[in-house]
């Protein structure tokens, strides 16, 4: 009698949280999300263009890409710019903050620029011009692909930026087609109070959360105010670590084998698509990483090459462009 409530209570908790996580329609109203991107190109394609360049965005459109990844801050004076660096010293050659120069005094990129999701590459082409290296506005992305998603990285806990960006997300029309977050929960709560219209991704603190909360069984009773599930591969993020040292330590593995086995967690990825949450990975760049993505069953795969990735694409005949942007579920390789 002493043991029988405390066994049977998880036997009832265990059985309710088997059915909820294949059916959590009962609990949950389905994300509604009116485009499906399974080619996405970060900052344009870092490693084929200048990156979150006009030239290397057109660049992706051109060959294909579903949406285009970018980031942005905000300069000294308050212009909206589309910038990953908190200085201009790794892109631009000048050891300044952004923060601290006016948009019409910001230099060009450098003829040579090193490609940090890559460790040790660089991307160079004397072909393009000052003029097209230079850093354009969020402004003038938004004015030159009206009908292609955007995702947006807020790099900075600035409520002034992130109202500008809202604004010109309402001004430009982009509220169905765009998503913003950032790796801070404390900007993505803003960005979602700000304007919750707009598709937002996890923070790094819910992706913790999310796996707690899938490791012990509670994921189908979270509520997620996110439409957005990205984070990178392990397979890639391994492989970078391991270009900049020459083993991995033991902290090192144990958190790799924790985001093997957790991050990307099937059960878990099918429980959050069928709540009509679209899952990217990042930042994929070879075959067999392309590969893992759709053998996880991701919805979009964020890389630096967006040609390899199209033909990739192309070649084990996966979902292909959108013809429009009336999709509700999308993945790499359908079951339907």
């Amino acid at each position: 009698m002493t043991f029988s409530t405390p066994i049977g209570a998880l036997i009832s908790y265990a059985a309710a949280s088997a059915f909820f996580w294949q059916f959590p329609h009962f609990l949950h109203r389905k994300k509604k999300i009116l485009f499906t991107c399974p080619h996405i190109s970060h900052r344009g394609g870092s490693a084929e263009g200048y990156e979150n360049t006009l030239k290397n965005f057109k660049r992706a459109v051109k060959n294909g890409t579903n949406m285009l990844e970018l980031d942005v801050r905000m300069t000294r004076d308050r212009q909206v710019i589309v910038f990953h660096d908190q200085t201009l010293a790794r892109v631009a050659g000048r050891e300044l903050p952004v923060a601290d120069v006016d948009y019409k005094e910001l230099p060009p990129l450098k003829a040579e620029v090193l490609i940090d999701s890559i460790p040790g590459q660089f991307f160079s082409d004397r072909s393009w011009s000052e003029e097209e290296r230079r850093i354009p506005l969020l402004e003038q992305v938004f004015q030159e692909f009206p009908l292609i998603p955007i995702n947006i990285d807020i790099k900075e806990n600035d409520e002034e930026l992130i109202q500008k960006v809202s604004k010109l997300i309402d001004e430009y029309q982009r509220g169905d087609i765009t998503v913003w977050g950032s790796f801070s929960s404390d900007v993505c709560k803003k960005c979602y109070d700000v304007n919750p219209d707009v598709c937002l991704f996890f923070s790094a603190k819910r992706v913790v959360v999310l796996m707690i909360c899938a490791v012990t069984g509670l994921l189908p009773f979270l509520p997620m105010k996110e439409t957005h599930f990205e984070v990178f591969l392990p397979l890639s993020m391994k492989r970078r670590r391991l270009k900049q040292v020459p083993e991995l330590s033991m902290k090192e593995k144990c958190l790799l084998w924790i985001c093997e086995t957790f991050l990307v967690w099937k059960p878990m990825i099918n429980h959050l698509k069928k709540r009509g949450i679209h899952v990217y990975l990042w930042v994929c760049n070879d075959p067999d990483e392309f590969e893992e993505c759709k053998k996880i069953g991701v919805t979009g795969i964020m890389t630096d090459y967006p040609t390899r990735l199209r033909e990739f694409l192309n070649a084990s005949k996966s979902q292909a462009i959108p013809s429009d942007l009336n999709v509700e579920d999308a993945e790499l390789n359908p079951t339907v």
